[in-house]
């Protein structure tokens, strides 16, 4: 469950007009803040993204599925049915729960490292191309003139 202020976060986002990417951001930074704290790990940086992202989802934040497989989709249509849908399921088993906590809890702290972000953060920039990357800066570079 995210926190209240990251929600709040979010929908201040929202409240501003920012993209679906960047009120997902804010529970992606949350996540990472759980790792380095110690709360719990995970296997890779793609790995505590895919948590943030999916709780995106499921706190109602528009993000399209995601390419890949169809596992993968299925799990971003589950988690922005359950963020649409206005009852809540109480809650997980308690042995699920459990399972799970203990599962990513073994896993290390160093995949939310500043290194290991840059790596991704690299990474993923080199995929997209070099016309995308340019796309981006100068978005940015306009939207910041703006702010």
């Amino acid at each position: 469950m995210p926190e209240r202020e990251t929600i709040e976060r979010a929908k201040e986002d929202a409240r501003k007009g920012e993209s679906a990417s960047t009120q997902a951001g804010e529970f992606v930074r949350e996540e990472m803040h759980h790792i380095r704290e110690g709360k719990h790990g995970a296997r890779s940086p793609q790995q505590a993204i895919a948590i943030g992202l999916s709780k995106a989802r499921r706190a109602g934040v528009k993000l399209k599925s995601p390419k890949g497989p169809a596992s993968r989709r299925k799990k971003a249509q589950q988690d922005t049915k359950a963020g649409q849908s206005s009852h809540r399921k109480t809650s997980t088993s308690k042995t699920r729960s459990q399972a799970v906590s203990g599962a990513l809890k073994r896993e290390s702290r160093k995949s939310a490292s500043h290194g290991a972000l840059s790596r991704q953060a690299k990474r993923s920039a080199a995929a997209r191309g070099k016309q995308a990357r340019s796309a981006a800066a100068r978005k940015a570079a306009h939207t910041i003139k703006a702010a």
